[in-house]
């Protein structure tokens, strides 16, 4: 298994989440994932970090995220998303903080189309 597969999930999340300068490169049998994202998001791929790696002894993978303060941070809606999907990829996150964020685009919480964009609270 090749270390981009083991962190298929981490890599995958910071695209979706448009992790800014994003870089992932292996070498020396090490992945490096570099970029810069507001917190909710950087919280969530250190997460997904110790699954992948629960100890985090196999030292395969340098997460070197900097935390960019009061970035908006924007989701867009996939097909089978719901607001509670949604939120369970944030820490700390719940379907109405999501709703509330997002009134003005959203009229029911029950009906969000894919290629929306949300706004996920800090």
């Amino acid at each position: 298994m090749s270390l981009q597969d083991k962190y298929a999930r981490l890599i995958e999340y910071a695209e979706d989440s448009k992790v800014r300068n994003l870089s992932v490169k292996e070498e020396n049998k090490v992945l490096y994932v570099k970029g810069q994202a507001g917190k909710t998001v950087k919280d969530y791929l250190w997460q997904l970090y110790q699954q992948a790696d629960p100890d985090m002894r196999s030292g395969d993978l340098i997460l070197d995220i900097n935390e960019v303060p009061g970035t908006e941070e924007i989701y867009e809606v996939k097909s089978g998303d719901n607001l509670s999907k949604i939120a369970s990829k944030y820490p700390g996150m719940t379907w109405n903080k999501i709703y509330e964020a997002n009134r003005n685009i959203l009229k029911d919480p029950d009906l969000i189309r894919p290629g929306q964009k949300l706004k996920i609270p800090q």
